[in-house]
């Protein structure tokens, strides 16, 4: 089980979290803070695993909380949830030790696999911002598996749409086949690449020639 502690100042936000949390069974939710104090305090009551932070908070801003945990707690590990699309706070969160970035607009459907990627070792961030991350050579601490399966023509269209930071929905639109359609396609190429996160996924494109 993963216990999840969320950190934002807006209760509708703070809604939305609880309840794709509380629909995950391999998750739990153990605390809510509405601001950056409030944060920190928390982090050193609860047995959280992984904290997901607003980074513009009332009080105290995200890096600054990121930065003052990382320093108390070391252990936890700090996702970046934010508004932003902004490759400064990017860079500036990972270099005080948040282990992710994602966007709200994203939150519904990068949430639960941002947090599996990060507890497993993994740097995540939000793919309409992973070109960043590999601009600065920062690379996830999974590696690639020596062999694999060859993609499908429809596997690598799909990919190719995964790694440009298309959701399901837009990929099911783009290629004229239903969201359960595409779902079955990430899985078998999840299976068949072994990866499982989008900064993965991007990595390997990359070097397969897939993207430029």
């Amino acid at each position: 089980m993963i216990n999840v502690l969320i950190a934002d100042d807006h209760p509708i936000v703070r809604a939305g979290l609880r309840a794709l949390l509380n629909s995950e069974p391999s998750m739990k939710l153990v605390g809510e803070a509405t601001g950056g104090y409030e944060a920190i305090e928390l982090a050193g009551k609860s047995n959280a695993d992984i904290l997901v932070l607003d980074i513009s908070m009332p009080d105290i801003d995200g890096i600054s909380v990121t930065k003052k945990i990382k320093s108390q707690f070391p252990g936890l590990r700090i996702l970046i949830l934010t508004v932003h699309e902004d490759e400064a706070l990017l860079r500036e969160a990972i270099k005080v030790g948040a282990s992710g970035y994602i966007l709200k607009r994203a939150a519904e459907t990068e949430l639960i696999s941002a947090i599996h990627a990060i507890i497993g070792g993994v740097l995540y961030v939000d793919p309409s911002m992973v070109r960043i991350l590999l601009s600065d050579g920062i690379k996830p601490t999974a590696t690639l598996p020596e062999s694999i399966e060859p993609l499908t023509r429809r596997e690598k269209g799909i990919l190719k749409l995964i790694v440009q930071g298309y959701t399901n929905r837009q990929i099911g639109e783009e290629l004229n086949i239903s969201v359960r359609t595409v779902e079955g396609h990430r899985t078998n190429l999840s299976e068949k690449l072994g990866l499982h996160t989008r900064v993965e996924l991007v990595r390997y494109a990359r070097e397969h020639g897939l993207i430029e």
